[in-house]
């Protein structure tokens, strides 16, 4: 995967679609990320849209009024095929080579002076009037941990002299997770009812989940995959990665503290997780990309983990943000409340690490896959990625500002990320925003 700049990031590109245009919007022309809509209320099929300013391109549209002429990989059945498919699973499939020259298209027919602004204009769509699915079929969903900042606190609940375990700076940490309940922003769910056992109890009880978490995550959805017991190496980690997106893990905490040993994570996590609509490739994010580094007194990766590109640019300086909004702030109309800012360069362990370690026994990825990459806190407490460690494991309430106190997520409680990058001199490329809602227990 190249991280050179080319055109397609040149800060002075401007769009015929003015909205995108604005400095403050997640969608300009240096941007152009994937996801699947449909008009509001339509039946109709969903489509694979590419985002503008405030407006949806219809890309299956765009291909029928011959908008890609000219470019070769943009040719033949497969792209055609791939184009006006109803999830983003064959474009992924397609690889870097066409995801560049589909880029280098778009980018082109939506610049000011485009001969095409007059046909295109009538595959536009307002992101206010569409709906959303899913990007892509999630065949299979790998959480990780890669947040060290986040294993810590959490350890430190539990183990305080010893937070973290002997394995976590060796190995990318991870669990297979449940793709059938991961949604779209705007997903609401029911607190789950499961088996607890309260500190205090000699048995354990049966009821509704009381200490309910999000967890600020990156998503990582997977391209080509590769064939079962091949390997994909560091040096091509990247090529088989589409494009990253906002995930909120939603935690059952006091569910999870029952349940988690000795085999991890179950019904703690399996009832809901929700990601952004819009997938953000990373030939968009080539300007944010950082030289990764692990500090020398920690051990340093096993050479199949370890490359000089991974060195040089294998981190992304992407800011995140958790909001909470109740159910009195949406009645009294007032803003949700910022309960953490943190940004994903923290992470321990690097997205093309944790392809490359996913694969290295010969387990095969498939286009559409998902990987979260665990809790992205930063080393100040205002960075923290959950409550559980805003909180200090519940021990400490969060004033709202508005009268309201939180320790945990209660009912009617809407939980709201957003993504973006942004510096001097380069296009701000954001993530749009991935919203959930807490519903009460059902009877």
């Amino acid at each position: 995967m190249t991280v050179q700049l080319n055109e397609t990031h040149d800060i002075n590109l401007r769009s015929w679609v003015a909205s995108a245009n604005n400095a403050e919007t997640d969608f300009p022309i240096q941007n152009l990320p994937y996801g699947m809509f449909r008009r509001q209320g339509s039946n109709q099929a969903f489509r694979i849209g590419i985002a503008i300013g405030d407006q949806i391109l219809d890309l299956a549209a765009a291909h029928a009024v011959h908008a890609f002429a000219g470019y070769t990989e943009l040719q033949g059945g497969h792209f055609t095929a791939a184009v006006n498919g109803q999830t983003l699973n064959g474009m992924m499939a397609l690889g870097a080579p066409v995801w560049s020259a589909l880029r280098l298209a778009l980018s082109r027919v939506l610049r000011e002076g485009s001969s095409q602004q007059g046909t295109l204009q009538a595959c536009l769509l307002a992101q206010s009037a569409a709906e959303f699915a899913l990007p892509a079929h999630i065949g299979d969903y790998t959480d990780f941990y890669t947040s060290v900042h986040h294993a810590t606190a959490v350890g430190k609940l539990f183990r305080p002299d010893n937070p973290l375990l002997p394995n976590y700076k060796w190995i990318p940490i991870g669990y297979h997770g449940r793709a059938s309940s991961i949604g779209v922003s705007g997903q609401q769910f029911h607190r789950p009812i499961a088996q607890t056992k309260p500190p205090t109890a000699e048995t354990p009880v049966f009821g509704p989940a009381k200490r309910m978490d999000y967890e600020l995550e990156v998503g990582i959805f997977i391209g080509p995959g590769n064939a079962l017991g091949d390997v994909i190496n560091m040096e091509k980690a990247e090529s088989h990665v589409f494009g990253l997106c906002l995930l909120n893990d939603w935690s059952a905490r006091d569910v999870q503290a029952w349940e988690y040993q000795p085999l991890g994570p179950f019904l703690a996590k399996n009832f809901a997780s929700t990601i952004s609509p819009w997938v953000v490739t990373l030939e968009a994010l080539a300007p944010y990309r950082l030289a990764w580094t692990r500090d020398a007194a920690d051990p340093q990766p096993l050479p199949y983990l370890d490359s000089p590109a991974l060195r040089d640019h294998a981190a992304f300086d992407i800011e995140l943000e958790v909001l909470l909004q109740t159910e009195k702030m949406r009645t009294e109309g007032t803003p949700p409340h910022r309960l953490s800012l943190s940004n994903f360069r923290h992470s321990y362990w690097t997205v093309s690490q944790l392809v490359t370690h996913h694969t290295v026994n010969g387990c095969n990825l498939n286009p559409g896959d998902l990987l979260g990459s665990g809790t992205q806190s930063g080393p100040a407490p205002e960075e923290a990625g959950s409550l559980l460690e805003l909180t200090e494991g519940g021990k400490k309430s969060i004033a709202l500002g508005n009268g309201e106190q939180r320790i945990f997520i209660e009912d009617g409680d809407t939980i709201i990320m957003r993504g973006w990058a942004q510096k001097e001199g380069v296009a701000r490329v954001g993530f749009g925003e991935v919203m959930g809602t807490l519903l009460p227990a059902r009877s």
